[in-house]
């Protein structure tokens, strides 16, 4: 699966001396020198979208750094709806308004993953795993995240995300300050795991720590040099590689100690494994979906619970909970409260929170900088009067509707009572059209069940780093792309137990 030696010629070049590094780093530099200043188009051809003026390879870096102001700074300068710029020779258009939203959304040839692969560069690439995948092995992949959301397996979850949670927040203390945008994360990962893979991973807080680890070393890899040179070996992509490896290794070890055990287990992989899948599509079920769902919904559960830290509505989330605890468990019963709680049913968690339900949308609309990132496989298509060409990539900054203060006024304001939006896919924060979040299910369960531990078994409040209450919460960070960070130091969880048993 990996080039024989990569690890070992890996290891190598990062021992290697600083002037070794430094070589490298500036041929890296050249080459990108010298095919980015050849690659934009001396002007638009009729029709097409304007370019990007000075839209050189060093000028858009931004896209992959700082892509919420890059974008918003393109639409400045071309005083365009749609503009576009190239990438090394490819070309990328950006598009915004309601109709190119219905344009983009609804247009079958435009393919997620083509888009996706090549602009992001943010999932681990295993060809014939994650990567160059057969559109049979695709449909076995998202068949299979479909069943780990029916009914009977989701309800089995629930107890297990729930003892979590109880053993995650144990090691909090009974009060003292957390980073929300760290332990909230940190939470949503192991639950991921623990969704998503199996037994033997999900009860390793070790081998937890380590695959986040891992993860992390595969965002913060990821720069221009590797999403745009992928076959070039500089520093950044031989540890994404490495780290990808050893992501690889952790998985396959604990498939094989499970078909070595004999034992049969309820979670995600004894699915796969009993449904008789190749191995290839079990590991990439599990590698790619891993990072995919911490990110997204550790992201939405971090921001939650800062927003939540002083906002009218937490009072109405611990009356709806309490409703539900009231009307599923014995008043008698003294258990935890991560045991009453997993006494709820998963109908009564999907069909009677909906205070929780608004709080999750209104916290996807302000604090998920998602760009939809499309390639149109299908012929050439006219959006707006513009010609977006067979094989070009395509573009659509969620911010052009989550934003948008004619759809959403005063739009940074967190308001989970905001009326829905009526324009045409005037929301977008699971998908729209075509491409909707597969896993959006077991996403909302997740999210419901870590807000319902967090609030009834602490009060908190925000603060800032030194300790003092905060008037508002912070502002999401769109130019964060993977978690939507806000300021370092901005924001804390200041928290006190407010149960006896969690």
């Amino acid at each position: 699966m990996y080039t024989v030696g990569l690890q070992s010629a890996a290891d190598a070049f990062l021992l290697s001396s600083l002037k070794a590094q430094v070589a490298l780093a500036l041929l890296v530099l050249f080459i990108l020198l010298f095919f980015g200043f050849g690659s934009q188009k001396d002007g638009a051809v009729d029709g097409a979208p304007v370019f990007l003026p000075g839209s050189h390879l060093l000028a858009i870096t931004p896209f992959f750094r700082r892509r919420f102001e890059f974008l918003n700074d393109g639409f400045r300068k071309t005083g365009q709806s749609l503009f576009q710029f190239n990438m090394l020779r490819e070309t990328v258009i950006v598009v915004s308004g309601e109709s190119a939203r219905k344009s983009f959304f609804a247009n079958k040839h435009f393919d997620l993953t083509e888009g996706f692969k090549v602009l992001s560069g943010a999932i681990p690439v295993v060809k014939g795993v994650t990567s160059d995948l057969q559109t049979k092995r695709i449909a076995q992949i998202h068949k299979r995240l479909s069943s780990v959301q029916r009914n009977e397996h989701l309800s089995g979850l629930i107890a297990p995300i729930l003892e979590d949670c109880r053993r995650v927040m144990e090691t909090w203390g009974p009060s003292g300050t957390f980073d929300p945008f760290e332990k909230i994360y940190e939470l949503l990962f192991q639950i991921t795991v623990r969704s998503l893979s199996c037994e033997e991973l999900a009860d390793d807080p070790v081998q937890v720590a380590r695959l986040k680890e891992l993860y992390d070393t595969l965002d913060s890899g990821t720069t221009p040099a590797t999403v745009l040179l992928p076959w070039l070996p500089g520093p950044s992509m031989l540890k994404k590689l490495l780290a990808t490896k050893k992501i690889y290794d952790i998985i396959v070890r604990a498939i094989d100690e499970r078909e070595r055990s004999g034992i049969s287990k309820p979670d995600t992989l004894q699915m796969l494994l009993d449904e008789k899948d190749e191995r290839l599509v079990i590991v990439g079920f599990i590698l790619g979906l891993l990072v995919a769902g911490a990110r997204a919904t550790g992201t939405t559960a971090s921001w939650l619970i800062t927003y939540l830290g002083d906002h009218e509505s937490k009072d109405e989330v611990i009356a709806e909970v309490e409703q539900l605890l009231a009307n599923y468990v014995s008043p008698n019963v003294s258990h935890s409260l991560s045991q009453q709680l997993s006494s709820i049913p998963l109908e009564a968690w999907e069909s009677e929170t909906p205070v929780l339900d608004s709080l999750i949308r209104e916290t996807l609309r302000i604090a998920q900088p998602h760009t939809a990132m499309r390639r149109n496989l299908g012929p050439d298509v006219t959006i707006d009067g513009k010609t977006i060409p067979s094989g070009a990539y395509v573009v659509y900054p969620f911010s052009d509707v989550h934003l948008n203060p004619d759809l959403y006024p005063d739009p940074w304001r967190f308001d989970p009572s905001r009326e829905e939006a009526t324009a045409p896919f005037g929301y977008v924060g699971w998908g729209g059209g075509k491409t909707h979040c597969l896993g959006q299910r077991l996403a909302r369960l997740e999210l419901k069940l870590v807000t319902s531990m967090m609030l009834l078994g602490f009060r908190y409040s925000l603060v800032d780093k030194k300790g003092e209450q905060l008037n508002a919460p912070p502002q999401p960070n769109w130019n964060d792309i993977l978690l939507c960070r806000p300021e370092q130091g901005s924001s804390y969880v200041k928290h006190e137990k407010s149960v006896l048993s969690l």
